[in-house]
C-alpha cells in the first residue's frame, strides 16, 4: 500500500464542473494532504498542517451552514459576498496559497531527482507564500523548509513500490495542480486575491 491508496479522496477525484470545484470532495483530498506533511517527519511542519486544518474548517463550516449555498467553492464565496464577515473566503484564500506552495515544491521535487526536499520547499515558499508573511512568521518556516527529511527518506515513506509511487504521485500531483490553478484564476479574475472580501 503507498499513501495515495490510503487518501480517503485523491485529487484526481475532485469534480471540477462549470459550477466550479465541490465542496466536500475537495475537503476530503485536502484533509489527505495535510496528513503528507506527517511524512515529512518534524514537528516543525505543525504549523503549516494547523494553518491548513483552520483554514479548511472555516470553508467546513461554512458549507454545513447551508449546504444549498455552497456546492462548489466558488459558489461558496460568491454567496458569502454579501456578508460583513467573509471567514470562508479569507480562509479559501489562505488555504489555495497554502496548497500553490505545496505543489510547487512537490512539483520540484519530482522535476528534479537530485533536489533534496530542503531546497524543493525553501524555493517554493520564496515564491508563493513569504510576500504574504510577517517578519515574525517567517523565520517559523524557515524553520519546518530546514527540517524536511532527505528526498530519498520522504519517498520510501510514500510507499515501498516506487515504481508505484511515482506513476501515483505524478497523477495525483497534476490533478492537485489543476484544483490550485482553478482557485488561482478564481480568486484572481474576482478580485478576491487582493482581500476584497
Amino acid at each position: 500500500m503507498t499513501y495515495f491508496d490510503n487518501l480517503q479522496r485523491n485529487y484526481t477525484d475532485v469534480p471540477i464542473t462549470e459550477d466550479g470545484i465541490e465542496t466536500i470532495p475537495f475537503i476530503e483530498a485536502t484533509n489527505g494532504l495535510v496528513k503528507l506533511f506527517d511524512l515529512l517527519g518534524s514537528k516543525a511542519f505543525n504549523v503549516v498542517q494547523s494553518d491548513m486544518n483552520g483554514n479548511i474548517e472555516k470553508i467546513k463550516n461554512r458549507y454545513e451552514a447551508d449546504p444549498t449555498k455552497s456546492p462548489t467553492l466558488e459558489k461558496l464565496v460568491i454567496n458569502e459576498q454579501g456578508e460583513k464577515k467573509r471567514t470562508a473566503t479569507e480562509g479559501l484564500l489562505w488555504l489555495k496559497r497554502g496548497l500553490e506552495f505545496t505543489s510547487v515544491a512537490l512539483r520540484r521535487s519530482i522535476n528534479d531527482e537530485n533536489e533534496e526536499l530542503t531546497v524543493s520547499f525553501t524555493e517554493a515558499y520564496g515564491v508563493t507564500l513569504r510576500p504574504f508573511h510577517s517578519m515574525l512568521v517567517r523565520p517559523i518556516f524557515g524553520l519546518a523548509m530546514k527540517a524536511c527529511p532527505y528526498r530519498k527518506d520522504f519517498f520510501e515513506k510514500l510507499g515501498d513500490d516506487q515504481e508505484k509511487v511515482k506513476q501515483q504521485y505524478e497523477e495525483w500531483l497534476l490533478a492537485f495542480e489543476k484544483v490550485v490553478q482553478r482557485l488561482n484564476n478564481f480568486y484572481t479574475e474576482g478580485g478576491y486575491d487582493k482581500g476584497k472580501f
